[in-house]
């Protein structure tokens, strides 16, 4: 069936397990259009195309071309999941700091860990006939908390019937830009204080041993110290305040012409101690959390961004509730440390 004829109604975002998107491209695969102008495209931006509503840039459409068509009007929800989770995806740091994205269909998630033998690491190889050290993967005793995280959108019709999608799409992504920020601070309270199952981070303290140092201050002899304390992991990660962030650029062994360069030019930080640095407000003044993020951090992830799909279709945009429900949970323990200056 060709893009254009397509019958679109409100039960294709009921489908379980099925998001919009992914039924739409059912009905309409994209490998059909290799080879022609539509290739790079997908279902719901060929749809698009089909009503000529043009959705960003200079002449982007208004909002009013949605309705024009109870079809047409069908694809607005999808439109504004899809701008929501651009700007979810702006400046996201959550990627650079989990090592698996579980994607569920429930409200419940049980991870798993694993329990080593005590021996387990010991450099003899196991004597002819011994016991081979055993790795043993168990569940959780306690489920992962999964969090709903959202805004309501509140407009009527007329406000934004006439508005373009360009400026209508800002006010979204802002939307986006406020639920990844709350599910970065839900993912840095469980690396802190761990997911309900007794497994908060080691902490350390400056001038408390067996760090060195000056409670308040921090020098290079520290931040070795402190690296050297995730054996057998690598601190390959730093999640810091602005004013943490200050303080570490300004150690000066942390200090040369190219790193200067590299972060004048382009933004990019340098990597003390080959530990990617990430800057954010949810981690408090004071505090360092070291990952190693191969192995510290699940996500866990509801679906993909919700909105009340019936509402926007209907032009009922009084209270409309965008949200996304996701949760975390540490795998190994010791992949997370921090140190308190």
């Amino acid at each position: 069936m060709a893009y254009d004829n397509l019958r679109l109604e409100k039960g294709m975002y009921r489908q379980s397990g099925k998001t919009f998107s992914q039924v739409l491209e059912e009905l309409d695969p994209s490998e059909n259009y290799r080879g022609t102008s539509l290739e790079k495209t997908d279902a719901f931006q060929r749809q698009l195309r089909r009503f000529e509503i043009k959705a960003k840039g200079s002449g982007s459409s208004s909002v009013e071309k949605f309705f024009r068509t109870m079809d047409s009007a069908v694809l607005f929800p999808e439109y504004i999941a899809r701008t929501v989770r651009s700007g979810m995806e702006e400046n996201d740091i959550l990627p650079a700091i989990t090592a698996t994205t579980t994607v569920i269909d429930a409200m419940d998630y049980r991870s798993i860990y694993a329990e080593m033998d005590e021996q387990d690491g010991a450099p003899a190889a196991a004597a002819e006939g011994a016991a081979i050290p055993a790795t043993k993967v168990r569940t959780r005793d306690n489920l992962i908390t999964l969090s709903k995280r959202g805004r309501m959108l509140i407009a009527s019709y007329e406000a934004l019937r006439f508005q373009k999608l360009d400026l209508f799409g800002v006010m979204l992504r802002q939307i986006g830009s406020y639920i990844q920020k709350m599910q970065l601070r839900d993912a840095i309270d469980v690396l802190i204080g761990g997911d309900g199952n007794g497994n908060p981070a080691e902490s350390f303290s400056v001038g408390t041993d067996p760090i060195s140092g000056t409670a308040g201050e921090l020098s290079y002899d520290q931040l070795v110290e402190f690296w050297g304390k995730f054996d057998p992991y690598t601190m390959n990660g730093m999640i810091l305040s602005s004013g943490m962030m200050t303080k570490l650029l300004k150690i000066p062994e942390l200090q040369n012409p190219l790193t200067g360069l590299n972060f004048q030019g382009t933004g990019v930080l340098a990597a003390p101690l080959g530990a990617e640095l990430h800057r954010t407000s949810a981690v408090d003044d004071g505090m360092i959390i070291g990952i190693d993020k191969r192995y510290a951090l699940e996500l866990v992830r509801a679906g993909e961004v919700l909105v009340e799909y019936d509402k926007l279709i209907d032009r009922q945009l009084e209270r409309a509730a965008i949200t996304a429900i996701c949760g975390f949970g540490k795998i190994c323990d010791g992949a997370v440390k921090v140190l308190n200056v």
